[in-house]
C-alpha cells in the first residue's frame, strides 16, 4: 500500500518574537537574581513586565536571544514558559496609541495584555502585544501600513 508523506502546516506567515516568562517567588531581591542570572551570558532584557500576586510574581521578558536566555534560565532552576507574541512599532504622532487600539479593534481584535519595549528597534518606540488571533492581528496592522515586527528586528539592536 503506497501512502503519501503527511502534511505539515507551513512556517507562520506573520513575524512573531518569544516571550519568556518567569515565575518567581515573592521575595526580595529576586529581580535582581533574574537579571544576574542573565548578564554573564550577555543576553540583553529588551521589555519586561511584573505582574505580582499573593505569593509569587509573573516577569514577562522580552529578549535580543530567547533560545539562550531560556536554555540559562533553566540550567539556573527557574521556571520558565514561552510564547509567541507580536511586536509592533508605534506610528508617529501624539495618537500612537489610540491608532493601534482602533486598528486591532476594527479587525476585533481581543488584547490579552500589552507592555512596552525598553528599547526603540528601527527608532520607533514599540509594543509588545498578546492577542487572541496573533495572525489576523498582524495581517491587519501591516493592511493599515504598521510595522510588526520579528525577533531578528530585535536581536539586530546588540
Amino acid at each position: 500500500m503506497d501512502t503519501e508523506p503527511f502534511e505539515t502546516a507551513e512556517a507562520e506567515s506573520f513575524p512573531t518574537v518569544t516571550q519568556i516568562s518567569v515565575f518567581l517567588v515573592d521575595r526580595l531581591g529576586e529581580l535582581l537574581r533574574l537579571t544576574r542570572t542573565l548578564d554573564p551570558s550577555g543576553i540583553h532584557i529588551l521589555a519586561l513586565s511584573v505582574v505580582n500576586a499573593i505569593d509569587c510574581a509573573v516577569v514577562r521578558m522580552i529578549v535580543d536571544d530567547p533560545e539562550e536566555a531560556a536554555e540559562v534560565l533553566r540550567q539556573a532552576g527557574f521556571a520558565i514558559s514561552e510564547t509567541d507574541l507580536l511586536v509592533v512599532s508605534l506610528p508617529p504622532g501624539k495618537r500612537a496609541l489610540a491608532q493601534t487600539w482602533l486598528a486591532l479593534l476594527g479587525a476585533e481584535v481581543s488584547i490579552a495584555y500589552t507592555y512596552p519595549l525598553l528599547t526603540q528597534p528601527k527608532g520607533r518606540p514599540a509594543l509588545a502585544v498578546q492577542a487572541d488571533n496573533l495572525e489576523h492581528a498582524a495581517e491587519n496592522l501591516r493592511s493599515k501600513n504598521f510595522t510588526v515586527l520579528d525577533q531578528s528586528d530585535l536581536s539586530a539592536n546588540y
